[in-house]
């Protein structure tokens, strides 16, 4: 019996499992792919060191209800993602694991309701493909391992769609449809936008327009109760923080009520200050890519998903609610590929029933063989130009490193990724393309998060500039900086101030000559380029690169004789925050 004929058995195996072995098989499989690498990587920009700094702090501050991020008020998002965070640094003390750990198993999670719904809709073969088609969607295991709030949100979003689904068309259970209303409530108060579940309203009421006779047991006017539900779980966050910013009293905790009650949500969606993309970003740059290759074979599959659609109005609403999610964030002008991914679970559920019954039209294979072809020729390719020094990829490079082995290990990396591409195609040849397509998937994603983390580690943090500094600032000393970035209070291992993430350059270098002057010791760090009125910087140390900027660190040596005062003496000083590191 070969080995192709053997794995192409291997399905109909799995799938004849009992339901609780077969999802316990999925969901081992699964953990292996989201828990390999937890640890062995920092917080890397853009939000992990953000959001793992203000955890940090609600540990050592013992202070969780209002967010804050290097000792000033952070007002971006409630805290819901944070409070998980910082239970789990708590729980564990290593910020290396507790950082990854929500999204990790709020992701799990997320696989067992789709397989669970897509069992109780179908059956567990089409449960189980429904799982592994969304672990096939690179953004669904890339944000399994990240610590951005949008995997977590996608889980609350999904165990309410989850509930709904439940109540309505497999059979009623008001149970469930109020617990999908708390977790809306949930995802409200975890990043705003919690409340997409109930656009599946829309096609339910338009079908029950269409025919009348349908939910007849689940369209009640108990339903009108759910709002109130979601209501509640968002003033159990919402009345604590009112009544703490108001005792306070601040200029500044008023202004973050308002920020994270106001701006970051209506003002934040209809006249978003950034990432403005144009309506079709989702459609033409994310979906395509790390939606692939479920877009193409929703193509593949047309004909059979046209007469599912004839009869099962489940997969009705669910496409059509993928497709509001999908619009809803394409009217906002700001946009982030993150935004969409909880309308991927419902588009795998979508499909999963026409696959388990079809196979996809026979171009799909023809294609997705060029494409694993070209891609793991492309990896190939780009270790080979890496190795040889090719001068864009230095350019690339430079921008967070100047030592040129750096280039030669992340080349070694993409061509063993591109060779285990272009293996996994001929070793498996007579598998289903889509098959091959996951195997090599799944095999690079466990190097990527093995071997690759250590590579990429010194490019993603700042830790090198940080180390030069330190080598200059005494222990017991201070480190100061100007336009500073989350990432540079996480990693340092000295005191570290900064002057208001609010304020403008001019008055943070007011602010920071006034600091200097009054606090021995104290030593700031800043980027080469650009002026600042305060001091000068002929004289700097220079400290290295990190995150496409190169640093300096400025002395009393390097102040002016005088300085203008800033309209208001504003700074924060975090005491060793990188204690975490040791």
């Amino acid at each position: 019996m070969t080995l192709d004929f053997r794995l192409r058995r291997l399905p109909d195996t799995l799938f004849n499992l009992p339901y609780n072995r077969l999802l316990l098989v999925v969901l081992a499989f699964a953990a292996l792919m989201i828990l390999t690498g937890i640890g062995l990587r920092s917080p890397w920009p853009a939000d992990e060191p953000r959001f793992a700094e203000v955890a940090r702090e609600m540990v050592t501050s013992g202070q969780w209800l209002l967010p804050m991020r290097g000792g000033e008020l952070y007002p971006d998002k409630p805290p819901v993602f944070m409070w998980a965070i910082a239970f789990f640094y708590w729980l564990t003390g290593n910020l290396k694991i507790a950082f990854l750990l929500p999204n990790a198993l709020c992701s799990l999670l997320t696989l067992g309701l789709v397989f669970d719904l897509g069992t109780r809709l179908w059956n567990q073969r089409t449960g189980a493909i429904a799982a592994l088609l969304l672990m096939v969607a690179p953004q669904f295991l890339i944000q399994a391992q990240r610590a951005q709030i949008d995997a977590m949100v996608a889980c609350w979003i999904m165990v309410a769609c989850y509930g709904l689904i439940r109540h309505f068309f497999v059979q009623p259970s008001w149970r469930w449809y109020f617990v999908a209303w708390a977790f809306m409530g949930l995802g409200i108060i975890t990043k705003g936008v919690g409340f997409l579940p109930a656009l599946l309203f829309i096609p339910i009421l338009a079908l029950k327009l269409q025919d009348t006779s349908r939910f007849q047991g689940t369209l009640r006017w108990r339903c009108a109760l759910g709002p109130l539900v979601m209501l509640a779980v968002v003033a159990a966050w919402l009345v604590p923080m009112v009544l703490a910013v108001s005792h306070l009293g601040t200029d500044e905790a008023l202004a973050y009520r308002d920020n994270i009650l106001f701006k970051q949500t209506g003002e934040r969606y209809a006249d978003s200050w950034g990432h403005i993309q144009p309506w079709y970003y989702y459609l033409a740059s994310v979906i395509p890519s790390l939606w692939f290759p479920l877009p193409l074979l929703f193509l593949a599959l047309l004909r059979p998903i046209r007469e599912i659609l004839k009869h099962r109005l489940d997969v009705v609403v669910l496409l059509a609610w993928v497709v509001l999610v999908v619009a809803f964030f394409s009217l906002s002008p700001g946009k982030r590929g993150v935004y969409v991914l909880p309308a991927l679970p419902a588009l795998a559920l979508s499909l999963a029933p026409a696959l388990s019954g079809q196979n996809p039209a026979r171009w799909f294979g023809a294609v997705t063989s060029v494409l694993h072809l070209l891609l793991g020729a492309a990896l190939i390719i780009l270790g080979v130009l890496a190795w040889n020094d090719h001068p864009r990829l230095v350019e690339k490079v430079a921008d967070y490193t100047q030592d040129p082995a750096r280039l030669h290990e992340a080349g070694t990396l993409l061509f063993t990724l591109g060779f285990i591409w272009v293996a996994s195609l001929m070793a498996f040849w007579r598998c289903r393309a889509l098959g091959r397509w996951f195997i090599a998937l799944m095999v690079s994603w466990l190097v990527f998060t093995t071997w690759g983390y250590p590579i990429l580690e010194p490019l993603r943090t700042p830790r090198n500039v940080l180390a030069a500094a330190e080598q200059f600032v005494p222990a017991g000393g201070q480190i100061g900086m100007i336009n500073f970035r989350e990432q540079f209070i996480l990693f340092s291992k000295r005191d570290f101030t900064h002057f208001s993430y609010f304020s403008d350059t001019e008055q943070e270098s007011r602010n920071a000559w006034l600091w200097m002057r009054e606090t021995p010791d104290s030593y700031l760090m800043v980027a080469e380029d650009g002026e600042l009125g305060c001091f000068n910087k002929q004289g700097a140390r220079p400290l290295g690169t990190a995150h496409r900027d190169t640093y300096v660190l400025l002395s009393d040596q390097d102040m002016t004789d005088s300085c203008e005062p800033p309209d208001k003496v504003t700074r924060f000083t975090t005491d060793n925050p990188g204690e975490w590191l040791d």
